[in-house]
């Protein structure tokens, strides 16, 4: 150092005694100029007064030394000291301090936001206790088969349930019930019933036809009652069906033909009048049924189907499961106390839900879901049921909206004891009474099909809430979206729909969802051959990928060549994140899966983009990060239960009935098959052998399709061994085959245009020019000693135009003569 710190104080004192705060810095500047910087220098006070005046490093670039001593004193100190406060040093004078910590900004997190009916807005998901979710679901009524509209419910609610629980990290709580007591159960099971005994009476010819001419009339009334143009135009389509199968049977007694002949055209008009008849049964035997086991033999059966259905679709059973049977005595006790808070009242036997009582209560609300349907007597009506809409029923209420709660039973329906005598439950009231019996007097979720909204989830929340004297019965209702029958609407009543079974017939259970995952849930879907090809080649987009990591997986490499340089890496790696993030917020908004499918399919594109890049350097790609990619993608697609089974990467591929993973058992021996083929291949190129590449091929191309193997060879790179599903390969074969023959037709097609065209140019070329005129007598009539026109048809001679036209085409023609001359002399004709 120029001197020490104590003979500095003067120049200081001189320093600080400017005025001027700009002239005093760069006097500082100067000053310090001729000091020499030494870390760990021992300040003196007065270094720090003179640096107490500044509280931040001058901006002028040209002032270093005064910045670069505020720097040094500031480390010293640990930080700068306001004017006129004193400034204590560090402990230690040689140790610089830590700066100050400031933790990120970061972004605030992404919430889960659902459809709400009760509001038609996305609102944000709040449960009422932390993490557990409390969840109601409307089950089917049971007294026919499962159909594809059923699918569209439950397994939109599966994938709601599974990511909520697998993804969200909530506790959910899952009910559900059966109905297995109502109107069309009733009716259905006297219907099977009374047709039955009917069948097994084996009535005679004429006896049939008339019973059948009876319903015919029973079913003309309905007909013209019926204003719905497809109702009516489905009775139409019945009503002729029958007549046309009745005559037959007509002929046949009219013309007394053999016994045998009548029977089988009985029998052939009793299946086809089976619904008619079974209708006009009903309405004139149906009373005398009285067997309550009828009643329930029914339901049982169709229950059982509907469970085999969900379990065939993947669709998760519930943690509990209700049925109203079982919870008849809740159900009274339920309406005994509506009734008691004076929301209900007893109506010859039946009791009944008061909405004007209710709607003008202070607390509460009639009709939230859907307040613009209040007042639909349709709508109420088909929510009563077809076996209580008659003229003393629905004189039996205060007012045309109300709605029943207990039903007084009529002969031939079932019964339970109650203070009201004999009846039954009323539809809407199931729900409440179990629902409230589970889950208490407010739930997170309810669930149920879109047509159910109004008047049965409107009525169910009325009811309730009348019970419970409360106002937020439901906290979220979620409903599904319609599902369309190739855009035609698909309904029971029109005998337009689909069986569980019949789809599953035609595509897998993974199919079907995949289509219901590339919709949203709460919108309508097309059951149509256009959605579900989109849901075939998604599959079989995301398989293709997972079996190019399979395979990248199972070829050898040492622990330390796992990890190599990242280069092409970085970016797809980055991709990667971004996607997640993307599913993430498409996940947060109302799980929007059809947005997540989109942005896996983005990732995979990618994914295959880097792998064809790589390939074409003739450089693996790198396992582990496409190994990450491929596992965060199985991930997902086991949250919304496209992979049914435990798989650790992709979709698995299992041998049949119950045996273990077909793929971790074959795929070594199948690897080794395909080594050996290599090295026969070449050593059969080296060796110039085609039969064995040929017999090679055959292995690749028709025996290994045949077991559900695909071997795809690659210039330069080891042979990929993918296990698929035998079908599909032997599709793919065909489809294979197909364009191949197609491209050989093209190809042999275009070799015999060539060959044609080539032909066509000889013959014309082997003209001589004299003679290329004399055949075109229809235009021309005189010709010169060299063949060449003079005259045209008519005997007038030739304009000069045309006779320089015809000497121009003279001269071409002589020279592509002369070519083939030319041609005929070397031999080069062909």
């Amino acid at each position: 150092m120029s001197g020490s710190s104590g003979e500095q104080a003067p120049a200081y004192r001189s320093i600080l005694s400017i005025s001027d705060e700009a002239a005093r810095v760069q006097a500082l500047n100067e000053h310090l100029s001729t000091r020499s910087y030494v870390r760990g220098y021992s300040l003196s006070q007065a270094d720090v007064d003179a640096f107490r005046q500044l509280s931040a490093p001058p901006a002028d670039t040209r002032l270093f030394h005064v910045a670069r001593w505020f720097r040094h004193i500031e480390a010293i100190l640990g930080g700068p000291c306001a004017r006129g406060e004193p400034c204590g040093r560090q402990a230690s004078k040689s140790r610089r301090g830590q700066p100050q910590w400031s933790p990120p900004a970061g972004s605030p997190p992404c919430k889960l936001r659902l459809y709400n009916s009760l509001t038609r807005n996305k609102d944000v998901f709040i449960p009422q206790h932390g993490k557990k979710v409390t969840w109601y679901c409307c089950g089917p009524t049971v007294y026919d088969a499962s159909h594809m509209g059923h699918a569209r419910s439950y397994i939109s609610f599966d994938i709601l349930r599974r990511v909520l629980r697998d993804y969200f990290g909530y506790d959910v709580f899952y009910c559900m019930n059966i109905t297995d007591v109502d109107d069309k159960i009733i009716k259905r099971a006297r219907q099977n019933y009374l047709f039955e005994e009917y069948r097994e009476k084996q009535p005679r010819a004429a006896q049939l036809l008339e019973d059948v001419h009876a319903a015919l009339k029973l079913f003309s009334v309905k007909l013209q009652e019926t204003t719905d143009p497809d109702k009516k135009h489905m009775l139409e389509r019945i009503q002729h069906t029958v007549q046309l199968a009745a005559e037959p049977l007509e002929r046949a007694v009219q013309n007394d033909l053999p016994a045998e002949v009548a029977d089988s055209c009985a029998e052939v008009l009793l299946e086809e009048a089976k619904d008619l008849l079974s209708d006009w049964l009903d309405s004139t035997l149906g009373s005398e049924v009285t067997d309550n086991s009828i009643f329930s033999k029914l339901p049982k059966f169709w229950e059982e189907e509907f469970h085999k259905d969900m379990e065939a679709l993947n669709v998760l059973p519930p943690d509990v499961l209700t049925r109203v049977s079982e919870y008849v005595p809740e159900i009274v006790n339920f309406v005994q106390k509506i009734v008691d808070n004076g929301y209900g009242y007893a109506s010859n036997g039946s009791v009944y839900f008061d909405t004007v009582k209710f709607a003008s209560s202070e607390r509460h609300s009639y009709g939230k879901l859907v307040p613009e349907a209040v007042g639909d007597q349709k709508a109420l009506q088909e929510g009563e049921g077809d076996l209580s809409i008659s003229a003393d029923r629905l004189s039996e209420k205060r007012s045309p909206n109300d709605f029943a709660l207990w039903k007084a039973s009529k002969p031939g329906e079932p019964s339970w004891p109650c203070p009201w005598g004999k009846g039954r439950p009323g539809w809407h009231i199931e729900c409440s009474a179990m629902a409230g019996t589970l889950l208490g007097a407010s739930m997170d979720i309810h669930g149920g099909g879109f047509d159910l909204r109004f008047p049965h989830h409107d009525n169910e929340l009325a009811q309730s809430e009348a019970y419970f004297e409360n106002d937020c019965w439901v906290r979220y209702f979620l409903h599904t979206g319609h599902l369309t029958i190739a855009g035609c609407k698909m309904s029971k009543s029109l005998k337009n729909f689909i069986t569980i079974k019949d789809a599953l017939k035609k595509h897998s259970a993974r199919q079907l969802r995949l289509a219901f995952l590339m919709h949203s849930w709460k919108d309508t879907l097309d059951y149509s051959s256009n959605t579900m090809e989109s849901a075939l080649q998604y599959e079989k987009f995301m398989n293709e990928f997972f079996l190019n990591v399979k395979d990248l997986l199972r070829a050898p490499v040492d622990i330390s060549g796992r990890f190599e340089k990242w280069e092409e890496e970085s970016e797809l790696n980055k991709s990667f994140y971004d996607k997640k993030a993307a599913v993430h917020e498409a996940l947060c908004d109302n799980v929007d899966t059809r947005t997540v499918l989109e942005e896996m399919r983005a990732l995979v594109s990618q994914c295959n983009l880097y792998m064809a890049t790589r390939k074409a350097a003739r450089r693996r790609p790198n396992r582990a990060l496409l190994e990450s990619i491929a596992l965060y993608l199985t991930r997902m697609l086991k949250i919304f239960g496209a992979i049914e089974e435990e798989s650790s990467l992709g979709f698995p591929v299992r041998g049949p009935g119950t045996s273990p993973d077909l793929e971790s058992t074959v795929m070594p021996y199948l690897q080794v098959l395909s080594e050996f083929r290599e090295g026969v291949r070449k050593i059969a190129r080296e060796q110039k052998v085609p039969e064995v590449l040929q017999l090679s091929d055959a292995l690749r191309d028709d025996i290994l399709p045949e077991l559900g193997v695909r071997l795809e060879d690659h210039e330069g790179l080891p042979t990929v061994v993918k296990l698929g599903d035998r079908e599909a390969l032997l599709r793919e074969r065909e489809e294979k085959r197909r364009v191949e023959e197609e491209k050989r037709k093209k190809k042999e097609e275009a070799a015999r245009i060539k060959q044609e065209q080539e032909a066509a140019k000889l013959a014309k070329m082997k003209i001589p020019p004299s003679e290329m005129f004399l055949s075109e007598s229809d235009k021309y009539s005189k010709f010169d000693e060299n063949g060449l026109p003079t005259h045209d048809v008519d005997g007038k001679e030739l304009s000069k135009g045309q006779a320089k036209k015809v000497k121009k085409l003279y001269e071409a023609q002589e020279k592509r003569h002369k070519e083939y001359l030319q041609m005929a002399q070397n031999g080069s004709l062909k």
